[in-house]
Formats: structure tokens, sequence, C-alpha cells
């Protein structure tokens, strides 16, 4: 479904929209920073800008790709979550960042709930996976209030990440 027009998403407290050139300062900032260790990070701005593209560019190639997570009774951008794939991952990918202060409040798991319950509806997907470094406690805590189950069979994209399951709501445990 290459080319499909990219949504914009609302949940009780987010909106979830296409990203646009101002987003790039707070994406950099965030790659370049601790933060982004178990992405890989940190980036210099020349590779986040790649990213950054490659977040983009998913949503011409797949019919799927990011979404900025903004609060809708402020309009402030939190963060993003989206569907990754091609070369870097062997499969469909929910990922998510939240930008530094707005940990511990929901956002991430309500969005990236969102997504996937879109993805699963439009796309037709059979599950999605989210990688994960091991030490990344955080969002495997995420993946789990998500309902995503652990699966070691799963290939990966680096030999020591560990893989979540998401399944369409039928399926789910």
């Amino acid at each position: 479904m290459p080319g499909h027009a990219i949504p914009t998403l609302r949940t009780r407290r987010l909106v979830l929209r296409a990203p646009v050139p101002a987003d790039f300062d707070a994406y950099r900032d965030l790659m370049a920073s601790s933060r982004s260790t178990f992405m890989g990070g940190p980036f210099d701005e020349a590779r986040a800008w790649g990213l950054f593209c490659h977040d983009i560019a998913c949503w011409t190639l797949f019919g799927h790709g990011a979404l900025m997570i903004d609060v809708a009774t402020t309009g402030e951008c939190v963060g993003q979550v989206g569907i990754n794939h091609g070369p870097l991952f062997p499969e469909k990918e929910l990922g998510w960042l939240l930008y530094d202060g707005f940990e511990g409040q929901g956002y991430v798991t309500e969005a990236a709930a969102a997504l996937r319950d879109w993805a699963f509806a439009e796309l037709g997907l059979a599950s999605l996976v989210s990688y994960f470094h091991p030490a990344n406690a955080r969002s495997i805590a995420v993946a789990q209030r998500l309902g995503a189950v652990r699966d070691d069979d799963a290939p990966r994209q680096d030999a020591e990440d560990l893989v979540y399951r998401h399944l369409p709501p039928g399926l789910r445990s």
C-alpha cells in the first residue's frame, strides 16, 4: 500500500500527526543525547537527519511510517511513534521515542496503542514487533502494557535485541 496518505490519529489526550521540518530540532537533540543509546546512538546531525527522513519516507514506500505525538490541549510535541520497515528492520517494527521530561504520563503507551490499532485495521497486518536493547526496561514495560509478548524466535536487527510481538485485537491474550 505504498503512497498511503499520512493519517492524523486522535486519542483522548493526544494528536498523532505527520512530521514537519520544524520537528527536526527536538528530534536531532534527542538523537544526539544519551537518551538515544538504546536506539544505537548518540547520532550526529547527518545521521539523525537520515533517520528522520527514513521515518517520513516509509509512508511513501510502505504505507506506514512515523507520527509525531502532540498533547491535544497544548499542541506541544512530546515525541514520536512509528512503524518502521526496510533494510534496517527484519519485520515491521512498532517503535517510539519520548522527549526528556515527558516520562511517566502514559503518552507513549497511548500513542503506540493508537498507531498499532490503526496499522492492524488499515494495513491488515498479521503482527508487529518491537526491538529492545535488554537494558531498556522502560520501553519493555510499555510493550508489555500494550499486550506484546516476548518472541525469542523472531529475527532481530541486532543479535542482543529482545523482540516483543504485537498481535491484532482478536489474537491478543
